[in-house]
């Protein structure tokens, strides 16, 4: 473990020893939906910022951040470092990894993870794009702007697409994640 990342094996036990561990998964509450690890609570990171007063004022002891593959914790780490909130560590390898080691889960309705929907979205453009421009020429330029917008969202750490398609009715859960429940049980405790 180092001060910013922890190890799967070091929250598998971590979680058995302590029972007031907190993990928090910054996925999408359709990702939470379809699989999450017990006792966590779901404060997706699009949400962090309107929450990000109460998060930092309410979190008591060490969180764990968890998303898919660690990506978007790491994001969420920071801005929480940067409003004065440095006591979180990072699962690394997220929930891939998690469940890599036929770690406890809670399964519900299956969905494909944002950054794998990410990669559909972006390669049936290209490949489209490729294919119209056999006829019309010009198609080609669709696939320069997918390249070039998924080049910015590498420099950028960004990713305007997946958070589109986060917005999207399938990436929606069937029973709405209550923001201030996941809030509360950072509140109680502080």
């Amino acid at each position: 473990m180092t001060d910013r990342t922890i190890a799967v094996h070091s929250v598998r036990s971590l979680v058995e020893t302590d029972p007031d561990t907190l993990l928090v998964d910054v996925r999408t509450p359709a990702e939470y939906e379809g699989s999450h690890i017990p006792g966590a609570i779901n404060l997706p990171l699009q949400r962090v910022d309107a929450h990000l007063e109460r998060i930092v004022t309410d979190a008591g002891g060490r969180l764990v951040l968890v998303c898919q593959s660690g990506h978007r914790a790491r994001q969420c780490q920071d801005r929480l470092a940067a409003a004065g909130l440095a006591d979180t560590v990072v699962m690394e390898g997220g929930m891939n990894a998690w469940e890599a080691q036929d770690a406890p889960v809670v399964r519900g309705r299956a969905r494909w993870s944002l950054e794998r929907q990410v990669r559909l979205v972006a390669g049936s453009t290209v490949l489209a794009s490729v294919l119209a421009s056999l006829l019309w020429p010009p198609a080609a330029a669709v696939a320069g702007f997918v390249g070039a917008g998924l080049a910015f969202a590498a420099v950028t750490d960004t990713c305007a697409m997946g958070m589109a398609l986060a917005r999207l009715p399938y990436n929606r859960p069937r029973n709405r994640i209550d923001i201030e429940d996941s809030l509360a049980r950072l509140g109680a405790r502080g």
